[in-house]
């Protein structure tokens, strides 16, 4: 067991390195805009906002604006926070001795004093900030680089596949999937990737002639060029590109826009479908990655260049929104569950409950790292 953890130190810290700046370009990023939006919304709320930190920790270095927030950078630089006027902690759990304490005029500034609605607005703020993150750097990723793309045409049929049994043959070119049209190959593979089991209707040119076939894509563990192993849904087709194939193709700003936000859906899309299989045992959860995981990938695609860095850095940020809305004390959609649940009852939950629950949603967030923590090193081993 020693030379397992040993190997997999190994691994990680000789590209530590090459992880670790692109690592932290990523983060910091992610986390900024998450703080920015909690920050932004309780100012506008009249909020009094006394830190703004990236990481946790002993501060490194920092400074006060004229408002009197102290904005500074942490030790430790995996995640950040916003504490507000009548904070006891990080997590934004109230100081009862604080509260009690308080004049009127402070009361007015402090999160804890205002309505659930401004409330729920500042604690949405931060999940919020995020898509629109990954939709502006969506957007401007179409806007510059424009969208590639390679016709999807069948350049090869894999003997006793999903496609050989659907009736595929060489030069097919298929222009829809369940009535949705189909640009290119790559759409054509994101379809058929998270409908493994799912019967798909195809729309085919051949020649001169259109028909439809019927195919249910296979799931298989296929292998990034990375050789990071992923679990998709597959044909069993294959599309060969020679020069000239590629196109890319220049959009508006506005079309751009639409294609940011489209990009954003789909990203949310897939990643609930996936935390819903592995609940109901369709996904397997080895697939859950942490801090380690992170480094290893952005190490990776920073070797491809900056726009796929830029791209990852929208892919953590939707991801970080959607984790911070579960319902689980401690992350945004726990205090959003009991501002929901006080707007039911007429009252906040008692101090007992909400000191629960915190315990509780702290526990769980141990447990995930844990567990993400877990996975990252057996990835590691086995990479």
């Amino acid at each position: 067991m020693s030379e397992f953890f040993l190997h997999s130190f190994n691994t990680l810290s000789h590209g530590l390195i090459g992880y670790i700046i692109p690592f932290l370009f990523v983060l910091t990023v992610v986390v900024f805009f998450h703080e920015l939006g909690h920050f932004l919304v309780a100012r506008w709320a009249g909020v009094k906002v006394l830190t703004f930190s990236l990481g946790f920790g002993p501060e490194l270095a920092g400074f006060n604006d004229r408002h009197g927030t102290r904005w500074k950078i942490s030790a430790i630089p995996l995640g950040g926070y916003v504490k507000f006027f009548g904070d006891d902690s990080e997590a934004s759990t109230p100081s009862p001795e604080m509260l009690a304490s308080m004049t009127e005029e402070e009361r007015a500034g402090s999160f804890h004093c205002k309505k659930v609605g401004p409330r729920a607005a500042i604690v949405a703020a931060g999940p919020i900030a995020n898509f629109l993150l990954a939709i502006v750097i969506f957007t401007c990723l179409f806007t510059f680089f424009g969208k590639p793309s390679t016709t999807a045409r069948v350049d090869q049929v894999e003997a006793g596949s999903a496609a050989a049994k659907a009736g595929f043959q060489v030069g097919d070119v298929i222009t829809t999937i369940n009535g949705k049209a189909i640009g290119s190959f790559s759409d054509m593979q994101r379809v058929v990737g998270i409908r493994a089991g799912e019967q798909l209707t195809f729309t085919v040119k051949r020649g001169d002639s259109t028909l439809q076939l019927r195919g249910t894509p296979e799931l298989r563990e296929i292998k990034d060029p990375f050789g990071n192993a992923h679990r998709v849904g597959v044909l069993g087709i294959t599309r060969k590109t020679s020069v000239g194939d590629v196109t890319t193709e220049r959009v508006d700003p506005a079309t751009a826009l639409w294609l940011g936000v489209k990009e954003t859906w789909f990203v949310i899309d897939r990643t609930l479908a996936y935390v819903g299989g592995v609940f109901t045992g369709r996904e397997a959860a080895d697939q859950v990655g942490g801090p380690l995981r992170i480094a290893q990938i952005s190490g990776q695609v920073a070797t491809i260049g900056v726009a796929a860095l830029v791209h990852l850095a929208a892919v953590l940020s939707i991801s970080i929104g959607l984790l911070n809305l579960f319902p689980v004390p401690l992350l945004d959609g726990g205090h959003l569950l009991f501002y929901a649940i006080e707007l039911v009852r007429g009252r906040p939950l008692s101090d007992r409950a909400m000191e629960m629950g915190f315990r509780i949603g702290l526990g769980l967030v141990l447990m995930l790292m844990v567990f993400a923590t877990y996975n990252d090193i057996l990835h590691l081993a086995a990479s």
